[in-house]
């Protein structure tokens, strides 16, 4: 059972600037990440580059690692094993997620606008 990840190193770059931008931790931002690419039906690519952050499992998902792991599940439509789901496809959520959600701060301007998207983006 794997208990750490690394990012990419372009990821591990968004997520420390969306975490000044925005004031979120890394862990928060993570999160809504990979919730943001549960939203896309296809299967994201998976990582190549692991030269970024170094993440262990229970600081990324803690007490919810049960629900993360039910939701992609769900998303791939059948049952995987603990070692593909941390880190191989937490990780690939991750950076299409991180992705996802730059793209929507770049987009709104500023922290105020990027919470309204937010809070208003449907699940």
């Amino acid at each position: 059972m794997n208990f750490r990840l690394k990012t990419s190193a372009n990821a591990q770059e968004k997520i420390l600037a969306l975490q000044a931008a925005t004031g979120f931790t890394w862990n928060v931002l993570s999160r809504l990440a990979v919730s943001l690419s549960l939203n896309d039906p296809s299967m994201p690519a998976p990582v190549e580059d692991k030269n970024g952050l170094e993440i262990h499992r229970n600081a990324m998902t803690g007490e919810n690692d049960y629900v993360f792991k039910a939701l992609i599940r769900q998303h791939a439509m059948r049952n995987i094993s603990d070692e593909e789901y941390f880190p191989n496809l937490f990780n690939a959520h991750l950076e299409r997620g991180i992705s996802i959600l730059d793209n929507e701060y770049q987009y709104a301007g500023n922290h105020e606008k990027f919470l309204l998207k937010l809070l208003t983006m449907e699940v």
